[in-house]
């Protein structure tokens, strides 16, 4: 073969991309491997592969595509927090002569995806997973708009993620951290693939996550049920409904800034260089006009899960619902208008920085009223402190601090003291796992019942959040120290020995969330073990008062036989209250969409083309790319006939529901 086919065919991938000098990471590949292997047996033994492809992976149930995002949450976690653990294992040992067990470069990977993966990879999987599966049932649709998109939304995300699990066995990631700023993530700096990796990651997964935030608005404008206004949806679809309108506002800046930089790495061009007409503050400016929205993103849908758990275990309607709704407008409209906090030090001026610093302190106004709304909400309720209601409490007081130093942050005299210290991280982490993770959990207690039919154990469950809880302070309480005394972040060794007492006591904290995630999946396999004892048919013991729960639990395929007409904000109480009148007759025969396989075809396709444009392996990228769009043309022609579901077999199914949800109705007003 001439060197010139095989540069087209290979490109810069050969032998010596695989690091078989890292031990850490052979070790990690042989643990991969064997899992794979052992899972693999189990699928062939149990006979779960016809199931899985036809149930799962060619799915275009929006119910089963949100379990299937908070799977890959669930393992991207626990990747994410690997990384986590051998961060603050190595700084809490490299100091003075002792280098610890980390080399530099592989240290600088470390940060960088740790970042790349909990953001892109498990927040963002994690709240669309919830949204995928609970905005249908509370607005009485049968499925989203666009169900076929929506499971090509879910295999780019995924394909995404394949990209970066790759970047650990061949080849390298980023070394630039999880915003790559430029000039450190232009050529010169950084020849070898890490960054060609992070952006085609990035890439293949924000085309899903853009076309999910499109698919979720059609369905929440166009397919309420009967009599629900704007008005009258329920406060997590609210946040759902704002947090996909930044998806969709933001992303497509996001891809346009990865592709300016793609252009500089890849033809030689000059939109991000210090030279040729070029600035990297205007990468910093784009990458912050998307990064900080994506905050948000994050955190409002959490905001709708606190909103539901309050009122359900407060055993009250929720304390202002329209100001709720308002403020979550309010916090939508500005999350656009402080992006440039983020870079206080860059030298735009007095004038620039005060109206930054300002409207980053109004911010805080709507999120206030929020917890205010929670806490009155809370006033006088009955209060249960299950496990959902557990982490909600927790939030509150957590997010809350982490506020605070937010607002000290917005102060920028202040930041120039604190920017790009230790101090920046705690306060990110406070709102992030304060706010975000806390919510996923609180919401997988709450709706897991909803999704299987039985209850999560809740003993693991409290042990979970107290691990969590505890382990939080102790990891982060020292940065916030460290930061006050000037550390930066992002270092792997220290020559002050006094600074190593509180990177260990940051290390022991980290080991506690890892105590946390242990009980977790602890809970989820003692809950599978004893499910007949947590059994929980209906999901009406837990008085879930929005219309999700007014279905059996699991729900059927079609979710709702008749579709409900709605005549109040908690639509489930309010039809509790009216008598529960449900049909027993004159079912109809229902039509749903089939599954397919074109999503999960076409998705794997767009992930090997990124894979060949990593390694600029030009015949395979065209290859792989003509196939992309080849497939995406055949599925356009390719009608798909509705599956047909007789109206016997739905009569049947409602009757068994119905005699479930009045014997539920009954034992719970004895």
């Amino acid at each position: 073969m001439s060197s010139d086919l095989q540069s087209l065919l290979l490109g810069r991938l050969s032998w010596e991309a695989v690091p078989y000098h890292e031990p850490i990471l052979i070790g990690t590949f042989a643990a991969v491997v064997a899992g794979a292997m052992v899972l693999l047996a189990g699928l062939s033994k149990y006979r779960l592969w016809g199931p899985l492809w036809r149930d799962w992976i060619c799915s275009i149930d929006h119910k089963k595509i949100g379990i299937m995002y908070m799977v890959l949450g669930v393992v991207m976690l626990l990747r994410g927090f690997a990384d986590a653990l051998m961060m603050r294992a190595q700084q809490a040992i490299a100091f003075g002569d002792q280098a610890g067990f980390l080399p530099p470069h592989h240290y600088d990977q470390i940060f960088t995806a740790h970042g790349v993966i909990m953001i892109f990879f498990v927040a963002m999987p994690f709240v669309t997973g919830f949204m995928n599966y609970v905005v249908p049932l509370q607005i009485g649709a049968r499925d989203v708009a666009f169900p076929f998109l929506n499971n090509f939304s879910f295999w780019m995300t995924t394909g995404g993620a394949v990209l970066i699990m790759i970047s650990l066995f061949i080849g390298e990631f980023a070394k630039t951290g999880w915003l790559a700023y430029p000039p450190l993530s232009g050529i010169l700096a950084s020849p070898d693939v890490g960054v060609d990796y992070y952006l085609w990651a990035l890439q293949v997964a924000g085309i899903g996550t853009t076309l999910s935030g499109i698919n979720l608005i059609a369905t929440i404008v166009k397919m309420r049920a009967p009599g629900m206004t704007l008005m009258k949806m329920p406060v997590f679809t609210w946040t759902s409904l704002c947090t996909n309108v930044l998806i969709v506002a933001t992303f497509p800046v996001l891809a346009a800034t990865l592709a300016l930089l793609t252009a500089d790495r890849y033809l030689g061009t000059n939109f991000f260089t210090n030279d040729m007409g070029g600035n990297p503050m205007l990468y910093v400016n784009l990458i912050w006009i998307w990064g900080h929205p994506e905050v948000y993103i994050l955190v409002l849908p959490v905001f709708g899960i606190f909103s539901e758990v309050v009122s359900t275990y407060s055993r009250k309607r929720l304390f202002g619902y329209a100001s709720m709704v308002y403020a979550t407008v309010v916090i939508t409209i500005l999350s656009y208008l402080v992006w440039l906090h983020h870079f206080f030090t860059m030298g735009s001026g007095a004038s620039v920085n005060s109206f930054f610093g300002i409207t980053t302190m109004i911010i805080s106004i709507p999120t206030g009223a929020k917890i205010f709304n929670w806490l009155f909400t809370m006033y006088r309720g009955r209060i249960r402190f299950d496990v959902p209601m557990l982490w909600t409490v927790g939030f509150m007081v957590t997010f809350v601090i982490g506020g605070m130093t937010g607002v000290l942050l917005a102060v920028p005299a202040a930041d120039f003291v604190l920017h790009n210290s230790l101090f920046l991280i705690a306060h990110f982490h406070n709102v992030i796992i304060g706010g975000v993770v806390f919510g996923v959990f609180a919401g997988i207690n709450y709706w897991f019942p909803k999704a299987y039919g039985f209850k999560l154990d809740p003993f693991w469950g409290k042990c979970s959040f107290w691990f969590w809880l505890v382990g939080f302070w102790v990891a982060f309480a020292p940065l916030y120290v460290l930061g006050l005394m000037g550390v930066t972040r992002r270092m792997s060794h220290f020559d002050d020995p006094s600074l190593q007492i509180w990177f260990q006591i940051a290390a022991v904290g980290a080991v506690l969330i890892a105590l946390g995630i242990a009980c977790f999946l602890i809970q989820i396999a003692v809950t599978v073990k004893n499910r007949r004892a947590l059994r929980d048919v209906t999901g009406d013991p837990w008085d879930g008062r929005t219309l999700e729960w007014s279905t059996s639990s699991p729900p059927p395929d079609y979710n709702f036989a008749f579709t409900p007409v709605v005549h109040d904000n908690d639509a489930w109480y309010d039809m509790k209250q009216r008598g529960h009148q449900r049909p027993l007759q004159g079912f109809k025969p229902i039509h749903m969409p089939k599954n397919t396989a074109a999503g999960f075809v076409i998705a794997m396709l767009a992930t090997a083309c990124g894979f060949a444009l990593v390694w600029r392996m030009w015949i395979p990228a065209g290859l792989t790319f003509a196939l992309t769009v080849a497939a995406a043309i055949v599925h356009t022609f390719n009608y798909r006939r509705d599956f047909h579901i007789p109206a016997d077999e739905v009569s049947r199914t409602e009757a068994a529901r119905t005699r479930d949800l009045e014997a539920a109705l009954a034992a719970a007003a004895r």
